[in-house]
């Protein structure tokens, strides 16, 4: 016996992808070389019934059986389904085989989200080029205010030496040395960011903090004094909309700093919650043994954990002159938001509820490091794109597979699995949202993590690493391919500060050094801005969906196609040149040898076609 079903195939089910709810799928499998006298659909909610549904013979086509069934989705979440077939009486089930195909008993089930559509985020941001700021380090103008920055701190004056990585006397890294970027700073690269291709800016916590990465919040509505004041904010939100960019905040809301206005451990600003027991602030904390023993994120006793459903705290957050709306007012454009998996779905709605409200097309991001679709975090499901969450999510999932595939740690169909699983398990808006990208704050620059040989391991080789000539050209190969990935999949492209330009660096704080006016490598820098170009002028690669069009020997090609476009981009990580059989008009090529008649990739080649 023979069965054919892909959920990818519009042959087998259409829509492809998620359902909207109230919309119908329509689902064919194929039976060959059987004696099956009836097909069964087998669907579940996540950890509810299954609904057992017969499904009606349709026709024969070329020797196979084909059994179909129109099923109306009527209740938003997380499904899984396979199906059955009962010949002679008996039952055998059919689940899902490896890459998409079917199997009797052993296999797998297909995963079907459902969603309800809320304030669309406008479709102008689909696809749009990002670009990751870490303030401290970006680039400073004039002289920062230093008078009523939280103490101590070490302030650079030479911007080029490396941040401090060892602890001090106390056994402590405390991340308070500081390099003076600002507001300013970015205001003043603005030009330079648009001409990069850069329409959209995220920046890492920009308010009052203790610490030069700014997650230990100190005050939610005042703007870090070493980085400016709100009309500086105000002003850079301002000349960035001139220019047709947008401005998306970091919200750490799952905690706050220990030298806080709210926890105020070491009573700085009086009434905190540490030395008042009837602060306003004491319930948004959870004091196992007060004041000293209270719960922290990770253990790390400088980040207190806040009890984000909390009613003061929520509506302090969430309420109509709460932090999301209040910053939205002064220009930001949206959130992303921190460690999202420990924000609960209540505190999620209501911020999303509040931003919407503001400013309908602003974008809520989440850091989620996995398949968001189908994320379990504490032991709870979560449902952050069944709609009312989140837009949408930072793509780690999409960072690992290109890092892996372009160094050959997994196989062209393995890359491919993992592409098409996102775009199979993402509603359209989620997946065209998608921040794709290659190195964060977080991760280490990707020319260092795709850097295959010679690996310093403690932290004072890793201070003095750096590529040479050798392996920096080796390296660039895979950079260019892995960039190419990041720009031509769906999703915005999301550029860490500095990579443009080959910066390098392993774990903080090796990744977060001062770019100021680094001119860095040109050749890397032109890869960014050519493939930023294409992106913000092709429709099919800002909001078109993908097809595989080509998947062999380190080969991996796609279309993305829309109503107005068909673009194919192809990719060859292997060793060996590989001849190209697709015509069209060359947007971009790389590594690329070819006459009017053939085309042939290098190894690493790349390109895109326009068709």
């Amino acid at each position: 016996m023979m069965v054919l079903f892909d959920s990818r195939s519009l042959l087998f089910k259409r829509p492809f992808g998620c359902a909207k709810e109230g919309e119908t799928l329509t689902l064919n499998i194929y039976v060959k070389d059987a004696e099956e006298d009836g097909a069964f659909f087998l669907i579940e909610k996540d950890g509810g019934n299954i609904a057992d549904i017969p499904m009606y013979f349709l026709k024969e086509q070329e020797g196979y059986r084909v059994y179909s069934l129109q099923h109306r989705m009527t209740e938003t979440g997380l499904y899984f389904y396979h199906f059955a077939l009962t010949a002679c009486g008996e039952r055998v089930s059919v689940f899902r085989d490896g890459y998409n195909s079917a199997c009797f008993e052993g296999g797998g089930k297909w995963q079907l989200t459902c969603y309800r559509e809320c304030e669309p985020v406008s479709k102008e941001l689909y696809g749009r080029v990002m670009y990751q700021i870490f303030p401290d380090r970006f680039y400073r103008v004039g002289q920062c205010d230093l008078q009523e920055k939280l103490t101590p701190f070490i302030f650079h004056e030479n911007v080029e030496e490396l941040p401090f990585y060892e602890p001090n006397h106390e056994g402590q890294i405390l991340n308070n040395d500081f390099f003076g970027g600002n507001l300013s700073g970015i205001r003043a690269r603005l030009d330079y960011l648009y001409e990069l291709g850069v329409r959209v800016l995220y920046l890492n916590p920009i308010f009052m903090a203790f610490s030069n990465h700014r997650y230990d919040t100190a005050d939610y509505m005042r703007i870090d004094p070493m980085l400016g004041t709100c009309e500086d904010f105000n002003r850079l939100c301002e000349e960035a909309h001139n220019l047709g960019m947008r401005v998306v905040l970091d919200g750490v809301f799952s905690h706050t700093g220990s030298d806080s206005l709210y926890f105020d451990k070491k009573n700085r600003f009086g009434n905190g919650a540490y030395h008042n027991a009837n602060s306003p602030y004491r319930a948004w904390y959870q004091f196992r043994e007060y004041p000293h023993v209270y719960t922290s994120w990770w253990g790390i006793d400088t980040l207190p954990c806040i009890i984000e459903e909390n009613p003061d705290y929520l509506q302090f957050i969430t309420g109509e002159e709460g932090v999301a709306r209040y910053w939205l007012r002064q220009g930001a454009d949206g959130w992303r938001l921190d460690v999202a998996d420990e924000l609960p779905d209540g505190f999620l709605q209501a911020l999303y509820a509040a931003v919407k409200a503001e400013k309908p097309e602003a974008l809520v991001i989440g850091e989620v490091w996995e398949d968001a679709s189908n994320k379990i975090s504490y032991g709870k499901r979560r449902h952050y794109l069944q709609g009312g969450y989140l837009d949408s999510v930072m793509n780690y999932v999409w960072r690992d597979g290109i890092i892996r595939f372009v160094k050959r740690e997994i196989t062209e169909k393995d890359f491919c699995e993992i592409v098409m699983c996102l775009c199979e398990h993402y509603p359209e808006s989620a997946l065209h949202n998608m921040m794709n990208a290659l190195s964060t704050h977080d991760t280490p620059r990707i020319l260092t993590a795709l850097h295959q040989g010679r690996m310093p391991q403690s932290k004072q080789e890793q201070a003095e690493f750096y590529l040479n000539e050798k392996e920096l050209k080796a390296t660039m190969e895979k950079l260019q391919a892995a960039v190419f990935l990041q720009f031509t999949l769906p999703g915005c492209p999301s550029i860490y500060y500095g990579d443009e330009i080959g910066m390098e660096g392993f774990f903080d704080p090796f990744n977060r050094q001062y770019m100021g006016e680094k001119v860095g490598n040109r050749e890397i820098k032109e890869w960014y801005r050519r493939l930023a170009a294409i992106k913000n002028k092709r429709s099919a690669l800002q909001k078109g969906r993908t097809e595989v069009a080509l998947c062999e020997e380190g080969v991996f090609g796609f279309w993305r196609l829309c109503e107005k476009e068909r673009v194919l981009a192809i990719v060859n990580v292997s060793g060996s040149p590989k001849e190209v059989l697709f015509k069209g008009e060359v947007l971009y090529e790389h590594n690329v040898l070819y006459d009017e008649e053939r085309k042939v990739l290098l190894p690493y080649g790349a390109l895109i076609f326009l068709m």
